[in-house]
């Protein structure tokens, strides 16, 4: 038996009214997802344990079955995995992202969705500026980038920037959780004072005005924490290898720990212009040499961010044809049967422009398994489904019993 998880980050949201009180998953026409809940098995899934963030970092470990509460560092170490980005003993690495502030408030998480081009230039420009033998940046894709600090305490309170559109940045600056983080929270703010200092008047921000673009007028740096000791899925799970196909840092990190090959598909960007059909062969093709694939989408989630229902709505449909079509009709001609999972790592509204903690709709489909009796996929029809309400390392269990 081969597995693949297909997993829609952010997918899941609740009823709008301009939808006719339905949720972006019912108005979607998803004909494969459908199918694919008339020939499996659903349930609802709690990716976020309790008293944790809704953050991808928790659900996306939650889904590959560790718990994030022993083995989670916080995102940004995650990321450096990714990115081949070392990490000492005694350093602290935050993700970074490039924001947008408009008068006093943070206006956008991603400054506009800013180029690798245009971001790569700022954070060189920013490491000549501000950077030191204890600080330095380091590149990511678009808006997300690192910060390392060396000797920083990872006891502090941060607030993710697309949790705080509209508010005054000064208003969620970095604070100490413990008095010893005190010094590493003055530092980290700071430095979010000097890029905008830096940043307001640099050509790149100035040529984005003048476009009618968002600038990238400062850093958030947030979700602080050191390197992450995790085992390897072959060492938990009954596969002998697997691989992980995503246009995020952070989940090529968890990937790393995790023990699975990173697999780059040329055109994935994170957003609602990816190459899904890339993505959909690259997942075929490690399939054949692979017992497991993990492969995100990022696309629903930023369409939740961007408070977008119609976008959101454009993005799961893409999925649907453009992705799951393709794998489930491939897979069906294979002598060797393939277990296919379909899911969101927490739901994204559009409503509220952020994650929450409520489960997620999952579907499971293994060949020659009796299916239940839900013939729809989305939140509200996977309660009749026959697994309920699983838990923690419940879902992949199944999954890959």
């Amino acid at each position: 038996m081969k597995y693949i998880i297909i997993l829609g980050d952010g997918m899941a949201d609740e009823p709008i009214e301009s939808l006719g009180n339905r949720t972006p998953l019912q108005a979607a026409n998803t004909p494969y997802m459908d199918e694919l809940a008339r020939k499996g098995r659903c349930g609802l899934l709690h990716t976020i344990p309790e008293g944790m963030a809704p953050g991808s970092e928790v659900a996306n470990i939650s889904v590959l079955g560790y718990d994030p509460r022993k083995v989670l560092e916080g995102r940004g170490s995650l990321e450096a995995a990714s990115m081949g980005v070392e990490i000492e003993p005694g350093e602290l690495v935050l993700r970074c992202n490039l924001i947008c502030i408009e008068n006093g408030k943070i206006k956008n998480h991603s400054a506009g969705h800013i180029s690798n081009e245009e971001a790569g230039i700022l954070i060189q420009f920013l490491n000549e500026r501000l950077a030191d033998a204890s600080c330095r940046f380091f590149q990511g894709m678009a808006y997300r980038h690192l910060l390392k600090l060396a000797g920083g305490n990872k006891h502090l309170i941060c607030t993710p920037p697309h949790d705080a559109v509209g508010i005054d940045f000064a208003k969620v600056l970095i604070q100490p959780e413990i008095p010893e983080a005190q010094e590493t929270a003055e530092i980290l703010n700071r430095l979010i004072i000097r890029s905008q200092e830096c940043l307001e008047h640099h050509p790149v921000n100035l040529k984005r005005k003048a476009e009618g673009k968002d600038p990238a007028n400062s850093i958030w740096p947030w979700s602080p924490g050191y390197k992450p000791v995790m085992k390897k899925m072959t060492e938990i799970y009954p596969i002998r290898s697997g691989a992980v196909i995503s246009a995020v840092d952070l989940i090529k990190g968890i990937g790393v720990y995790a023990g699975l090959e990173n697999i780059s598909v040329a055109g994935a960007t994170g957003l609602y212009d990816t190459n899904y059909e890339g993505k959909a062969q690259a997942a075929l093709d490690a399939l054949k040499e692979k017992d497991f694939v993990y492969l995100h989408v990022e696309a629903s989630d930023e369409a939740g961010h961007e408070g977008d229902e119609q976008l959101k709505i454009k993005t799961i449909e893409y999925l649907d044809r453009r992705v799951l079509k393709s794998i489930m009709e491939e897979t069906e001609r294979w002598d060797e049967p393939v277990a296919i999972a379909l899911l969101p790592d927490h739901p994204t509204p559009c409503r509220i422009r952020t994650h929450t903690s409520d489960p997620v709709p999952f579907v499971i489909y293994r060949p020659g398994a009796m299916p239940d009796e839900v013939t729809q996929y989305d939140e509200f029809s996977v309660r009749k489904g026959i697994y309920g309400v699983l838990k923690e390392n419940e879902f992949i269990n199944e999954f890959l019993k």
